[in-house]
């Protein structure tokens, strides 16, 4: 079974681009030959910045040869009918047969469709792929009609076997498939021809061309962290940065060189983010004062003065950057010390935040006060959270949130304590719109959960009230996420407050948007719903967190995980998922004679009218249960009160073994109605379990 090696080079390929087109190659080819009937082992995909590289191993020689049967007219048809029908088949009358069916006597054509070799349909799905490829954006070049995302120069494609290595007979717009490749663009330009996969991968390296992204990443921090290691320094790490730099590079070589004495006393945020953004190059910093003071540029190449020149280059292309960065920085320290943060943010006021919510300004001033209604449930003093909440944004009108708008709220925390501020303002400036994404740290000082959840939650209430909600996969303002915020927030401070109530408020703060208040209930479900995602991330199943949904209280959060988690606890033991049933069991006869008998079965339930142990027995185990639940229940104590529900499984089980319910005597019946009231009762204090699937 050969191995298939394709390689499509080109001009360079976007970083953000490359392993996407790599999976995007892998998953059109295999896809496509798989379709034509072929089967193969493993494949893989490989990007640099100019090849994208395919390696399909144990690929079959050919495709199987396959019969399909094709029912035609009747055979008491016309002729024509039956003249058309072998024209599209391509058989003779003799090749017909005859077969019974609902409608009368058929003829049928079996057509035998011959195997092909993989050669042919390989050469077929790649062309395909190539003239179909999913570019975000793709160019025409010279006078061919061919579009790719840079002008591609030359294709490699060849099938590897005992026999040695064969191409591919394939052309694309003048380009003709060979079995060789070119190595580094300066250090090793050279062609070179390959006999497979092991062999290509060795020689690309022996040519400067490190072919997985990630060994080209890996190489990369080694050798930064190894630079900076050696001076006494780190290197700020950067995901993000690093993967994209791999893919710029085909020979990555890591030069360390200082920033300008002039640019040292940056905000480490503002120097980061400008030579991350600008010149894609790694921030160092020195771990004994926490300022970054050098930085790590890769160079795609050695060089005979080891990097001097590229390093010097690179210098003063960066000090030009953080000149630009220092002047901004200047220009709003001046307008912090001589107007104040409020002074700042008056631009705002002329600044739409969405046509039918208003300015900046005014979404500031419904933060504000909302804020203040809120800090005295998170602990913060209201005023300091009333002045949070007026500057927090303040930092969106400075010159240097303009010119890198993913500073918006880190700015604003230094703006704010060159402006004097203090007791924990500063920071709610820089954390309120905390907590983004998953991975996001939650704020806990109380200012900032103050100002954090009155930023969220004026969001939620707002476009609730013009009827802008998410709808499928469309979410253009973020409203999941803010919610998932809101909840993030409530749960990783522990706090006990009531949504509902904060809900309200926000709509009497703002007033009617477009003639209408947000529909609190609707607003208060659409949490619940991201609450649900969140717990089951956390493991808690959704019909959990719906029974104790129906329960009271269920905008307090913090209250329902607490009651979902002891009820998830209960329900993964054997006297849990036994009750479950025993209460379904009840449940059901319960309501179906309740439907029956047009009647109520609530109370009355009396041990005087039991006839058998089991059922005193029940009496007996229900009353000790009520007990320790009622008094559980009120003190929160959700593990005891699951627990001694859990008890009941027992007793249950037994009545329901000895004791007929329906019976003949309707006073005895209508008493053990009565006392399967009672379970559901008990069990229904503590969470409504007809919500539990299974």
């Amino acid at each position: 079974m050969p191995d298939l090696l394709i390689e499509l080079f080109s001009e360079e390929i976007p970083a953000r681009m490359q392993r996407k087109a790599a999976n995007d190659l892998r998953k059109l080819v295999t896809d496509g030959i798989v379709e034509a009937g072929l089967t193969y082992a493993h494949a893989a995909g490989f990007s640099t910045p100019r090849r994208l590289t395919l390696a399909v191993e144990g690929l079959s020689d050919q495709s199987p040869t396959r019969q399909e049967e094709r029912k035609g007219p009747r055979t008491d048809a016309p002729q024509k009918a039956l003249d058309g029908f072998l024209r599209s088949t391509g058989l003779a009358m003799d090749d017909l047969s005859r077969r019974e069916d609902k409608k009368g006597e058929v003829w049928i054509a079996t057509i035998t469709h011959p195997g092909r070799p993989a050669d042919e349909i390989v050469a077929e799905v790649l062309e395909a792929a190539i003239r179909n490829f999913p570019w975000p954006k793709s160019m025409r070049w010279g006078a061919g009609s061919l579009r790719w995302v840079r002008p591609l120069h030359a294709i490699l494609a060849i099938l590897t076997g005992e026999d040695g290595a064969r191409t591919l007979p394939l052309s694309v717009d003048g380009i003709t498939a060979g079995d060789s490749t070119h190595g580094h663009r300066f250090m090793a330009p050279a062609r070179f021809s390959v006999t497979g996969f092991d062999d290509y991968a060795a020689k690309l390296k022996r040519a400067h061309v490190i072919l997985d992204a990630e060994e080209r990443a890996t190489a990369i921090w080694n050798e930064a962290t190894t630079l900076a290691f050696a001076q006494g320094l780190e290197v700020a790490e950067d995901a993000g940065l690093l993967a994209e730099v791999a893919g710029l590079v085909e020979w990555p070589v890591a030069l360390m060189g200082p920033i300008g004495a002039e640019f040292l006393d940056l905000p480490p945020e503002v120097l980061q983010t400008s030579m991350r953004e600008h010149q894609k190059f790694f921030s160092v910093r020195n771990p004994k004062t926490t300022r970054i003071e050098q930085f790590i540029t890769v160079a795609n190449r050695e060089t005979a003065d080891h990097g001097q020149t590229i390093l010097a280059g690179n210098a003063r292309v960066l000090s030009a950057r953080l000149a630009d960065a220092k002047f901004f920085w200047e220009n709003d320290l001046r307008m912090v010390k001589t107007a104040g943060l409020e002074g700042m943010g008056k631009p705002l006021a002329n600044v739409t935040f969405h046509n039918k919510l208003g300015t900046q300004a005014d979404r500031i001033a419904r933060i504000e006060a909302l804020a203040r209604e809120i800090a005295p449930l998170v602990g913060a003093k209201p005023d300091l959270a009333a002045e949070a909440a007026r500057i927090a944004k303040a930092d969106l009108a400075s010159e240097m949130v303009y010119e890198f708008p993913e500073l918006q709220g880190i700015m604003g925390r230094y703006y704010a304590q060159a402006a004097g501020h203090d007791d924990g303002v500063p920071q709610a400036c820089a954390e309120h719109y905390s907590p983004l994404g998953p991975s996001d740290a939650v704020p806990s000082a109380p200012i900032s959960v103050a100002v954090a959840l009155a930023d969220k939650l004026d969001t939620l209430t707002g476009f609730w009230a013009i009827d802008e909600k998410p709808t499928g996969s469309k979410d253009p303002f973020a409203l999941r996420r803010a919610a998932l915020g809101v909840i993030r927030l409530v749960l990783g401070n522990d706090l006990r407050l009531s949504l509902s109530e904060l809900l309200t408020k926000a709509n009497q703060i703002a007033g009617p948007r477009e003639g209408a208040f947000a529909d609190v209930n609707d607003l208060l479900s659409f949490i619940h719903d991201r609450l649900k995602v969140y717990m089951r991330d956390a493991g808690i199943r959704h019909d959990v967190i719906d029974a104790c949904i129906a329960m009271p209280a269920n905008d307090d959060l913090t209250l329902l995980v607490k009651r979902a988690t002891a009820l998830a606890a209960t329900l993964k033991t054997d006297d849990g998922e036994n009750l479950l049933q025993g209460f379904k069991r009840a449940n059901n006869i319960l309501t179906q004679a309740e439907e029956k008998d047009g009647v109520e079965y609530s109370y009355g339930a009396d041990i005087k009218f039991a006839e058998t142990e089991e059922e005193r027995a029940l009496f007996n185990a229900l009353d000790a249960a009520e007990k320790i639940i009622a008094p559980a229940m009120t003190s929160e104590d959700f593990e005891t009160a699951m627990t001694a529900m859990a008890g009941l499984r027992g007793p249950i089980d037994a009545f329901f073994e000895a004791v007929q319910i329906n019976a003949e005597n309707a006073v005895l019946r209508r008493n053990r109605l009565n006392l399967l009231s009672r379970i559901r009762g008990i069990c229904l204090s503590v969470a409504d379990l007809t919500k539990i699937e299974g």
